[in-house]
């Protein structure tokens, strides 16, 4: 059970304790609350105020930062989405859950949560690692769909602190990432969580437990499931925000709090912006905190053009989970994505570094960022599979980082055979070496293969007669060797011969450079 005293209050006191209006109610329209208080500044929460944002030069420049999408739903080692599917009969979570702690009506998620004691985390050792791996900023999960604060909470009981690891685990990222001098986010997946626990509110419709209601339906425990109510989430993307005012003041308050606490220099939100005009006022309050602090707004804010919310291109960061833009997009944006589940599981199959550090080089050379969660055990551990990722992507960027890092599109953003489908949940990383990438920086083009090429390295784009480039071609350097390259701009392509060892695994960068 949860390791804290019960609240005594009960029913409609206690929804009101917590901000809602009542349990199983909306706010009337006169009692809604008025306009969330925002810091001063120049940005205001409407979209032509937003829409002034310009994403700062260090986003541009740091092409990969690495995400901790970690908290308790890793405990039980099924994966993502634990919480939800844990109330759902029929899938094979609820089943597992069954299995292995009993029935929801007697064991919840709330009695999970005390499990998650982060025992072996270690973020200094484990943030020395990103930093070597090529990461130039860092994301703390800051709150689920589970509805859990990993951090230290002003507004909400169920938290980091109070139960579980009983530590301040995005405090402790936050000092290990900026001693390592990366720029620090956090990420918020509350605004979902009233419909996405739905299910907890159910019943059991199978016997000897039929019609007995999970623990959800406990008002005493409302405050972490939600009140009742008749919005459910059910995966059409519609109803991922709740309509209900009350709830949106307290997605406003303890999310302010968590950008007030940690001062992020990036907030990401899991969909479009929530809740109308409440959810433009805390993307403006990050924007104007941000300004106050270092005189010019360094702060970004990611948000999907996906599913119920509000999207605007101008005002933030575009985010495209597990996938691609289909081009190169005049507008820096962002990949999330994981080298496995989301939370661990035993049974996922991850990503290859091979695969990792291809889409990677997609990805740079469309103007996007691809932000990356490394899989952590429940104790904060890593898998082996981490741990072997982190290892190859360190040996690779120490090479190649320059064709990485502070680099720019492009006329074009690659060639060769492989189409990839783009849009969210569409990635993939299966490419040949016949498929270049481009990346700029001052006078240099890199062209970096997306897998590992032997003998030759042919370029249709920079064939004497391209339509792209008009230059010739005076020299071609591979990144890491000292090797002198022979090489031809023929009017088909640059054929470059490459030597008879390469300095890295899995892609090569070759540094080219013209004649005036």
């Amino acid at each position: 059970m949860v390791d804290f005293d019960r609240r005594s209050l009960m029913g409609a006191p206690l929804a009101a304790a917590l901000g809602y209006a009542a349990l199983g109610t909306r706010a009337k329209a006169d009692d809604r609350p008025s306009a969330p208080p925002i810091q001063n500044g120049p940005f205001q929460p409407t979209p032509e105020s937003l829409n002034r944002f310009e994403a700062p030069d260090w986003f541009r420049d740091a092409k990969l930062g690495i995400w901790s999408h970690w908290g308790p739903q890793a405990v039980p080692r099924m994966g993502d989405w634990y919480a939800r599917w844990m109330y759902v009969p029929g899938h094979p979570i609820y089943d597992h859950h069954i299995n292995t702690y009993g029935h929801p009506t007697r064991f919840g998620y709330k009695d999970i949560l005390p499990l998650w004691k982060a025992e072996n985390f270690d973020p200094e050792g484990l943030m020395t690692r990103y930093a070597e791996a090529g990461a130039k900023y860092f994301v703390s999960m800051g709150v689920h769909h589970d509805n859990f604060d990993l951090w230290n909470s002003k507004h909400h009981r169920w938290n980091a602190v109070a139960m579980g690891p009983k530590r301040d685990i995005v405090g402790s990222w936050q000092k290990a990432a900026r001693k390592r001098g990366l720029r620090f986010g956090v990420s918020e997946h509350l605004g979902a969580s009233h419909n996405w626990w739905y299910p907890s509110h159910s019943y059991d419709q199978f016997w000897p437990e039929i019609g007995k209601p999970y623990d959800g339906a406990d008002p005493q425990y409302a405050d972490l499931y939600h009140p009742a109510h008749n919005e459910p989430y059910i995966g059409t993307g519609q109803s991922w925000y709740t309509t209900d005012p009350a709830f949106h003041r307290i997605w406003f308050n303890r999310i302010r709090d968590l950008v007030d606490s940690y001062q992020p220099d990036l907030l990401y939100t899991d969909g479009g912006i929530p809740f109308g005009a409440t959810g433009r006022a805390l993307v403006a309050h990050l924007y104007n905190s941000s300004l106050n602090r270092h005189g010019n707004p360094e702060a970004v804010y990611c948000s999907k053009d996906l599913g119920s919310g509000e999207f605007y291109k101008d005002a933030g960061i575009q985010d495209v989970e597990r996938g691609v833009l289909p081009g190169i997009n005049p507008l820096p944006w962002q990949t999330d994505t994981s080298n496995g589940d989301w939370f661990y599981s035993d049974d996922y199959t991850y990503k290859t570094p091979q695969q990792v550090i291809a889409m990677l080089i997609d990805i740079v050379s469309k103007n996007g960022n691809m932000l990356l969660n490394i899989v952590q055990y429940p104790d904060g551990d890593l898998p082996p599979e981490s741990d072997a990722l982190l290892t190859a992507l360190s040996a690779w960027m120490r090479v190649n980082a320059e064709a990485i890092h502070g680099t720019r599109p492009w006329k074009i953003f690659g060639e060769g055979p492989t189409q990839a489908t783009h849009g969210a949940f569409q990635e993939s990383g299966d490419y040949t070496p016949q498929d270049i990438r481009f990346t700029t920086k001052k006078d240099a083009l890199y062209a970096l293969t997306l897998a590992q090429p032997q003998g030759r390295v042919s370029i249709p784009s920079l064939a004497r007669t391209s339509p792209h480039e008009s230059r010739v071609v005076k020299k071609v350097r591979l990144l890491g060797s000292d090797a002198s390259l022979t090489f031809r701009q023929t009017d088909n392509a640059l054929e470059i011969d490459l030597p008879s060892t390469l300095p890295t695994l899995f892609a090569s960068a070759f540094e080219i450079t013209f004649s005036n």
